[in-house]
């Protein structure tokens, strides 16, 4: 097994036909800034292009596995948000790989975080995920689909809820809603989802391509619209009303919001 520099944003580890990518911020519960959003999608663009690899895990280091956008870099310049939404030309975390993507959930998946679980192709949480989407009380809204992923995933009336009310859900409440598929101890995540990825693995990688890309091409259909919609939508509320400063006066509140409800 190798990895990459620890002092890196991203780690990416390889075991035999499994990467596994890991958020590498623990001390800032792996927020994102415009640096680790560009090391995760370098990181992506390599696995794809790399023939070793058939299934991908994705995680977090330490007890969260995203916070979202760090509210520090977006409260003094915004260039994450500006990295994670429109203006970066994706509406995704990164270029999508052909070969299929794992969540495993090891702590909060907030807003950004949400959404990068919302990307993945399956999600296998600890008893420790809790998932949240804060975007409106942080002031901003989403750029990379979630307006059309999340209803897709938990239906529209529950997406409206957890966008509007900000309510953190707990792993159990997001296996009944549909968010992930299993839910497992933490001690025993990363080990469970490495296993599934080694089942893919065992795939001819050319069919496990083409069944992926069917799946993602029929629920492409109707997001790509919907995502230029956001991405449009997203920019304009951008440019119109997100100033830095904003978020300073909202990000203590939304930070002791989020450790009431753990």
């Amino acid at each position: 097994m190798s990895s990459t520099n620890p002092s890196a944003c991203v780690l990416v580890e390889h075991d035999g036909a499994v990467a596994t990518v890991t958020l590498n911020r623990p001390l800032r519960r792996n927020a994102l800034t415009s640096r680790l959003i560009r090391e995760l999608s370098a990181a992506m663009a390599r696995l794809t292009d790399d023939a070793r690899v058939r299934a991908v895990v994705l995680t977090g280091a330490g007890q969260a596995f995203c916070a979202g956008l760090d509210l520090r870099e977006l409260g003094e310049t915004g260039d994450n948000m500006r990295s994670a939404g429109p203006s970066a030309g994706d509406n995704a975390p990164w270029h999508r790989p052909a070969k299929p993507v794992i969540a495993a959930v090891n702590g909060p998946a907030v807003t950004g975080g949400l959404e990068i679980v919302l990307h993945c192709d399956f999600v296998i949480a600890s008893e420790a995920a809790r998932f949240g989407d804060t975007h409106a009380r942080v002031g901003v809204l989403p750029g990379w689909g979630l307006s059309y992923l999340l209803p897709q995933a938990v239906g529209v009336r529950r997406a409206r809820e957890m966008s509007l009310t900000g309510r953190l859900i707990g792993a159990e409440e997001a296996l009944t809603w549909g968010l992930v598929n299993r839910v497992v101890e933490g001690e025993d995540l990363l080990a469970t989802a490495r296993e599934a990825a080694r089942q893919i693995a065992e795939l001819d990688p050319e069919i496990a391509a083409e069944y992926l890309a069917l799946y993602r091409d029929n629920a492409a259909s109707t997001l790509a619209e919907a995502a230029r919609r956001e991405s449009s939508r997203s920019l304009a509320w951008a440019e119109r009303m997100f100033r830095p400063e904003g978020v300073a006066a909202r990000a203590d509140a939304l930070i002791e919001r989020g450790r009431a409800q753990n």
